[in-house]
């Protein structure tokens, strides 16, 4: 019974010839990537020189003359040469006999790419790694407006490079702003995140929304359940959202009654705002004729007849405009500057009959309230013996 189980069992044709791999266990690694050795290389010494070369910015001249002597260092090892050429502003690196991997030429033509793009030498040397790759992302095109590109590419560092950070810590890369373009060190994974993020981000799309879907992502790659489950459940659909009619009329309604609100809290009765509300609603008169056609240019010059003038009328009557013009200018600031010189309008100093009147007007004043205030006092004292009379009797 068993027997005839087992050779019922369906064996995809695919897969009927294929034998069992002994050597091929699950402890081994088949994504690891072992280093070139020199031993590895069969074919000995290469039949052609390679060579790249790259520019650099002028201010980028005087770090790297006190960092080649590492960078010559460091290629040295790998039996790559390099040339500083100060005249012209280039790098260059070439292979040479001692060269044994064929595509470290390229890894030094990546390095000398990152150097020039400002990042720092002891970085740069980490692109020599088998495990490393660079991405050099160009953002200058993709906004045409200036301050908006500075805004966007400043959303991509963030407050104190916070953002650029998280990029950092999530991707497992190293990231360099500068100028109008992004370079990028790290594990290929990790730069197709980071270009995705960095073209979203010059798009309007802000980093933080790609950060959390990274940040669900390493969580879930957590869980072996998960390992062979969609993950489109857990993370957040972020999309543009469309407002309907009916959304818009309430919120222009809510928009009227705040309106309304200030100008009851104003002080005005309810007539005065539906008044207000009416001469802002006001329609115009529709009509089914076009309006009227401005006139042309050459049509002002026929009314005002300067069209029949000769050309060099039409010059003479030009630079009279302009002379004219002028004139006004100089007598305007000729009157502005005269006016600083004009004496300030000063009060005549008061004659002897003028103090006179003045010393007499404040005198009687005085008399006049002192007498006020004795007969106050007298009123209080009479007042005062009338109730102590009241009193006794």
């Amino acid at each position: 019974m068993a027997e005839s189980s087992d050779a019922n069992v369906v064996v995809n044709k695919n897969k009927r010839h294929r034998k069992d791999k002994p050597w091929d266990t699950d402890d081994i690694d088949q994504w690891k990537v072992d280093s070139f050795q020199p031993e590895d290389n069969k074919g000995g010494t290469f039949t052609e020189e390679s060579s790249f070369a790259t520019l650099f910015p002028k201010y980028r001249e005087k770090y790297l003359r006190e960092v080649w002597s590492a960078v010559t260092k460091a290629l040295d090892t790998h039996g790559i040469a390099c040339t500083l050429d100060l005249v012209h502003g280039s790098m260059s690196v070439r292979t040479t006999r001692k060269t044994y991997d064929p595509y470290i030429i390229l890894k030094a033509r990546d390095m000398v790419k990152l150097l020039a793009r400002g990042v720092s030498v002891t970085q740069a040397q980490r692109i020599l790694e088998d495990a490393v790759a660079c991405d050099i992302i160009k953002i200058g095109s993709l906004v045409r407006n200036k301050e908006r590109f500075v805004k966007r590419r400043q959303r991509i560092i963030g407050p104190d490079g916070s953002t650029l950070k998280a990029i950092e810590l999530l991707t497992q890369c190293y990231v360099l702003v500068q100028g109008s373009t992004v370079s990028v060190m790290g594990p290929y994974k990790g730069l197709k995140e980071v270009r995705r993020i960095v073209l979203d981000c010059m798009k309007n799309i802000h980093p933080i929304y790609r950060i959390k879907e990274l940040m669900i992502k390493r969580e879930l790659a957590k869980d072996p359940k998960l390992a062979t489950e969609s993950w489109d459940r857990f993370l957040p659909q972020f999309r543009t959202r469309h407002l309907k009619t009916s959304e818009k009329t309430a919120r222009k309604n809510a928009a009227v009654e705040a309106k309304r609100e200030k100008l009851k809290d104003a002080g005005l009765d309810e007539e005065e705002i539906r008044k207000r509300e009416k001469e802002g609603t006001k329609k115009k008169v529709y009509t089914p004729f076009p309006p009227a056609q401005t006139p042309r240019k050459v049509d002002i010059e026929l009314e005002t007849g300067e069209y029949f003038l000769k050309t060099r009328e039409k010059e003479a009557r030009e630079k009279a405009k302009k002379k004219q013009k002028q004139e006004d200018v100089t007598e305007q600031r000729r009157a502005e500057r005269a006016e600083a010189f004009k004496a300030p309008v000063e009060d005549a100093a008061p004659t002897v009959e003028e103090k006179r009147k003045r010393k007499h007007r404040e005198t009687e004043s005085e008399e006049r309230a002192d007498n006020e205030g004795d007969k106050e006092k007298k009123k209080k004292k009479k007042k005062k013996v009338k109730m102590e009379m009241e009193d006794e009797d």
